[in-house]
């Protein structure tokens, strides 16, 4: 019996043999290379372009059925269309209709009713930490669950996507997810017993270059950048909006930068050990976090010395939803060098880049992105910037925070993205109390001096 399966067996078994020598030659030859040199075919935006298409066709249909009624308005006129801000000052004048302004009246009382109300029902910063709505169905029952149930086509339509993303590119990516980290271990490693001089900073940026453009390639990123003249340069610090893990390796895979992040251990800690044998990383024990003066003089060192990477950091300190730019930590603008921000913005109909770390484990994260169709962003270098004269580092991260905010088309909030997992600070609170204190101080003066 053996002898007559035995045939059979050595045909799957070539088989397999001819599908796995097939694979790695199509991913050697597409996809690895090309990395390594730095070119592109084309592909990508190929696929994208068929994609939008296709979207475009599952919009119509959808409008065609006319059984799909959107109840709110569209998050562009969300963003767009709020009432010109009015200072707490003129708000109660008109409330007391112009009338004798004595030191507190019980109106008064209404005015913070109302506001608390409209802060609950239109709350603009708690949603900046959950996924941005969209306005079309992108064929991923994650960005609506109701949509795919319009209509067989979409149905069958939506079916074939799956089969596509979870039993083609999903294989596809995790093997150049672990292709693209494999070699970075690797070769870092390798790079790292060369003596320190310019042939060790060469090779390590070659390295991470290729290394980060293959893992780019395991989400079918397809990145635009613009205005690359304005790229950060060494003796710099890089900045940047920040709405997933992936944007390290957005900007990397563009040029070479030193990170900053706390030492970890497992995995993490694997290739944050090999990185630094190649390239001068900082990277913080869990005790050295909370020091700042540490961190501050452990940066200054960094960027006095021209011959090291630019140092690349996100403000924020937490993932945004790619609708806005929040409050900006100091830290980082008071080391006194160069300033270089970049703009992140994310195309949200390929796949949603939002990393809600409440909701979702970087396992589970991961998964998400390397099933979604892509991943599209635009990538925008604005020119370095540096502290004014009588600027102190607040004001300083705020221009920046504006100028990114602006380019990226986000909308730039004063709130703290901790506010995420923690309460409001009672400075906040302070600062309103202070504001209504001024009015009532005013009116006393107004009268005390008729």
């Amino acid at each position: 019996m053996e002898s007559y399966l035995f045939p059979f067996d050595s045909l799957i078994c070539m088989l397999l043999g001819i599908s796995f020598t097939v694979w790695f030659t199509l991913l050697l030859v597409f996809i690895i290379v090309p990395a390594i040199f730095g070119v592109s075919f084309g592909i990508r935006r190929l696929y994208m372009k068929s994609l939008i298409k296709l979207f475009e066709w599952a919009t119509l249909r959808m409008d065609n059925g006319e059984t799909l009624k959107r109840s709110l308005p569209p998050t562009s006129y969300l963003q767009h269309h709020h009432n010109p801000p009015v200072s707490l000052e003129q708000e109660i004048h008109e409330m007391r209709r112009g009338g004798a302004e004595p030191e507190f009246d019980m109106s008064d009382i209404f005015y913070f009713c109302r506001r608390g109300v409209e802060s609950i029902v239109d709350d603009e910063v708690t949603k900046r930490f959950t996924a941005e709505e969209l306005e079309s169905w992108n064929l991923l029952t994650r960005s609506n669950y109701n949509f795919h149930h319009i209509s067989t086509r979409l149905t069958a339509l939506w079916g074939v996507g799956v089969l596509i993303r979870y039993g083609f590119l999903l294989p596809l990516r995790v093997t150049l997810a672990f292709t693209g980290v494999g070699l970075l271990v690797v070769l870092t490693s390798i790079v790292g017993l060369f003596p320190n001089g310019r042939m060790k900073n060469y090779l390590s940026d070659k390295v991470h270059l290729m290394c980060y453009r293959i893992c780019v390639r395991s989400l079918t990123a397809i990145i635009t950048y613009h205005d690359s003249e304005n790229k950060p340069k060494n003796g710099g610090i890089c900045v940047a909006n920040h709405t997933s893990p992936i944007d390290v390796i957005i900007l990397a895979s563009d040029g070479c930068y030193a990170m900053v992040g706390q030492v970890h251990g497992g995995l993490m800690g694997v290739i944050q050990r090999a990185m630094v044998k190649a390239c001068p990383h900082i990277w913080f024990e869990r005790s050295e976090v909370k020091d700042r003066h540490l961190v501050a003089k452990r940066l200054s060192d960094h960027v006095a010395d021209t011959s090291k990477l630019p140092i690349l950091i996100f403000p924020e300190g937490t993932c945004i939803n790619n609708t806005s730019v929040m409050m900006f930590k100091k830290g980082s603008f008071e080391i006194g060098c160069t300033v270089y921000p970049v703009a992140i913005k994310y195309d949200p109909r390929f796949g949603d880049a939002f990393w809600n770390s409440s909701t979702f484990g970087m396992v589970n994260y991961l998964l998400h992105m390397m099933s979604s169709w892509a991943i599209v962003c635009s990538v925008w270098y604005l020119p370095p910037m540096s502290r004014m004269e009588g600027e102190d580092a607040v004001q300083f991260a705020n221009r920046v925070k504006a100028a990114i905010a602006r380019k990226g088309g986000l909308a730039d909030l004063l709130w703290d993205g901790g506010l995420k997992r923690g309460k409001v600070k009672e400075v906040f609170k302070e600062e309103q109390q202070k504001l209504y204190s001024k009015v009532l101080v005013g009116s006393s003066e107004d009268r005390s001096r008729s």
